[in-house]
């Protein structure tokens, strides 16, 4: 709520944070975190964000979330990629379900050394909430994928958290294998690459897209809102699924 008499705006980074938080205006901007403006040293850009959050206070009442529309330039993006100088041979994606499987294990297999060289550096690592090793957590997920259900590896959880647990896993494993690359230094770049150009980020988009209407209330959930970063589901033009909030959309 704001205070009588006086309008308050914001930026988010995170557009599920604000659904849940209400804030009486708030512009949702699609940069990488810790970014709130885009692009560094891009001034019209730059200024461009600002007026457009600034622009929300001609809003009578709120809640109000608006969407901004633009993405840092394109020319940018692409530059956090040409930091690969060791890049990794990925398989080609597969053409048919069969191969799903066996695509994403040996991508896994070429990721292997470069994970381990970003827990030695690092000594330590974000992966482990599914107890499962990451060729474990792949065929669970290029199960669930082909046919609608799988066989779950932990009895004690519901397979709606345990298909959480292992996606969340897998895409640890990725960012921070990547993250050990000579140049990978943007989690923006890192983020781009994973959902755009792996075999795992085609498969859990083939996930999203099969279970946005699932009969499990926790998988349907998972799917329409905290799978893929909401960054990438605008730059992908993927639908947006309403949550019932009562924000308006401006």
């Amino acid at each position: 709520m704001e205070e009588e008499g006086v309008a308050t705006t914001q930026i988010s980074l995170i557009r599920m944070h604000s659904e849940k938080i209400h804030p009486p205006r708030a512009l949702w901007v699609p940069f990488e975190l810790g970014r709130p403006l885009g692009q560094p040293n891009d001034a019209l850009f730059q200024t461009r964000v600002l007026r457009a959050c600034l622009g929300l206070l001609d809003a009578d009442s709120g809640p109000v979330l608006q969407d901004y529309p633009e993405d840092v330039p394109a020319e940018a993006r692409i530059e956090d990629m040409t930091g690969m100088v060791c890049p990794i041979s990925l398989p080609p994606l597969p053409s048919d379900d069969s191969a799903a499987t066996e695509a994403l294990l040996a991508e896994i297999g070429r990721m292997q050394p470069w994970y381990e060289m970003a827990v030695e550096q690092r000594d330590r690592t974000t992966v482990g909430i599914s107890e499962l090793e990451m060729d474990e957590a792949a065929r669970f997920l290029t199960a669930f994928v082909e046919t609608g259900s799988a066989t779950n590896p932990r009895p004690d959880l519901e397979i709606g958290p345990m298909l959480k647990y292992a996606c969340e896993d897998l895409k640890a494993f990725y960012s921070e294998a990547m993250s050990a690359q000579p140049g990978m230094s943007t989690s923006l770049a890192v983020e781009h690459w994973m959902w755009n150009e792996t075999v795992l980020g085609r498969t859990l988009w083939q996930l999203r897209e099969a279970n946005t209407d699932s009969a499990d209330d926790y998988t349907r959930a998972f799917a329409r809102r905290t799978l893929v970063p909401d960054r990438q589901v605008h730059y992908k033009g993927a639908p947006v699924f309403e949550t019932g909030s009562s924000f308006v959309k401006a």
